[in-house]
C-alpha cells in the first residue's frame, strides 16, 4: 500500500460527491477525511490541519465562503491549498473564492482527470 500523499478534508452536503472525491483521491493515495457542512470541516481542521481541502460552496450551517473566510482567519492566507468544487459557475463565485484565498475552482460534476488535474496545477500531484 502506498504511503499516504497527505491528508484531504473532503467537505460537501452530498455523501455520494464525498464518496466519489474519495475514490479518486485515495487512488492516488491522499488520506481522505470528510465533512458534511463547513462548521464540521472547521472542527475538523483545529483538530488536524489538513494538507489539501476540496470545498463545496452551498451547504447548510456553515457554506463553503463562510468556512474559508474562518479558515484564512485562523490559520492564515495559503494553507492549506483550497479547491472550490461547486455548481456555481458564475464569474463572481469564482473571484469571490480566489479573493477570500481558494487557489481553484473545479466545477461540478468533475470526474477523475478534472479533479487530479486541479489538484496538479495547485502542486499537490
Amino acid at each position: 500500500m502506498a504511503v499516504a500523499r497527505c491528508l484531504c478534508l473532503v467537505v460537501d452536503d452530498s455523501r455520494v460527491v464525498r464518496k466519489v472525491a474519495r475514490r479518486i483521491l485515495e487512488t492516488q493515495g491522499f488520506a481522505v477525511e470528510e465533512a458534511e457542512n463547513g462548521q464540521l470541516a472547521l472542527d475538523a481542521c483545529r483538530r488536524h490541519l489538513p494538507g489539501a481541502i476540496l470545498l463545496d460552496w452551498n451547504m447548510p450551517v456553515m457554506n463553503g465562503i463562510e468556512f474559508l473566510q474562518n479558515l484564512r482567519r485562523e490559520f492564515g492566507p495559503e494553507r492549506p491549498p483550497v479547491l472550490f468544487c461547486t455548481t456555481e459557475t458564475e464569474m463572481s463565485y469564482i473571484e469571490q473564492a480566489i479573493a477570500n484565498g481558494a487557489q481553484e475552482f473545479i466545477m461540478k460534476p468533475f470526474d477523475d482527470d478534472i479533479l487530479l488535474a486541479k489538484f496538479a496545477q495547485v502542486g499537490l500531484l
